[in-house]
């Protein structure tokens, strides 16, 4: 089986097309064995990138203990740049489907290969019951209290397709990100376990992340909840319309639209083709 080797931002996933030939076996075994950073390839996940009978393309994607994910920000700008480089479309825009529903991609530069894509992510989603036990199921960012070992945080929960708790902190970088993420990812609130965004803001214009990623643990850069974040930081007036999100793998640019549309830019990068078996 051939796969290509991507990161975001250093959110790296193992990329496999079976647009033109099925995957064979069980995806989230493979996903787990190839993932493996001692015996396998070594990334946060696997994505398949296959046909779609309604957009350009379809993302299943699978984190690194083979549970499926609705959705991911690197992950697609990802495929994006693959597809294109690969020659299995000319188009520069484009759509690809999702478990968390259709996204719009745009590849850059408009000629060669692809180094950077903004994808517009559209607005949070209303958050449905299944991410909070809360949720009315039409409230898009929900202010959340969540009791991880002996201490509380006030959080804000966002729907970007895939559920995240955006939790403000002084020292981003001494923060203990493992362990506090580790406890809320399983916390009984979230029904479907979440992704964990710990952010410190440096100016109306600049914040720091670090992430921990349901099913994945802390990774480098998370697409999905850079948004998260930008939303929720800007609906509360700590940032301004443009942010420049540092996360461990890079800078990721959001920029909040008219009625709260998401654009998010951010590197792509192909490190290796190989094969599997």
């Amino acid at each position: 089986m051939r796969f290509s080797k991507m990161h975001g931002a250093g959110n790296d996933y193992v990329y496999v097309d079976v647009t033109k030939r099925p995957l064979r076996g069980d995806a989230a075994a493979l996903a787990r064995a190839i993932s493996d950073r001692r015996t396998g390839v070594g990334s946060d996940g696997l994505i398949l990138i296959a046909k779609s009978a309604r957009q350009d393309f379809r993302m299943i994607m699978y984190n690194a203990d083979g549970s499926e994910g609705e959705m991911c920000g690197n992950g697609i700008r990802c495929i994006a740049k693959y597809v294109v480089d690969h020659g299995l479309t000319k188009k520069r825009k484009l759509t690809i489907e999702t478990k968390g529903g259709a996204v719009g991609v745009e590849v850059h530069p408009a000629r060669g290969p692809v180094d950077s894509v903004t994808v517009a992510m559209g607005p949070p989603r209303p958050i449905p019951k299944s991410f909070h036990v809360s949720s009315d199921g039409r409230r898009r960012l929900l202010p959340v209290h969540v009791q991880a070992g002996d201490r509380t945080f006030d959080g804000t929960m966002v729907s970007m397709g895939n559920p995240h708790c955006v939790i403000e902190v002084d020292d981003v970088e001494h923060f203990p990100v493992q362990m506090m993420g580790q406890l809320i990812e399983h916390h009984p609130d979230f029904p479907s376990r979440v992704n964990v965004e710990f952010v410190q803001v440096l100016a109306r214009d600049r914040v720091r992340q670090r992430t921990w990623e349901r099913g994945s643990g802390e990774t480098h850069a998370c697409g999905s909840g850079a948004c998260a974040v930008g939303a929720a930081l800007h609906a509360g007036g700590r940032t301004a319309e443009q942010v420049a999100i540092q996360l461990v793998g890079g800078v990721l640019e959001i920029r909040v639209a008219s009625g709260g549309h998401l654009f998010m830019t951010g590197p792509a990068v192909e490190v290796f083709e190989g094969t599997w078996s």
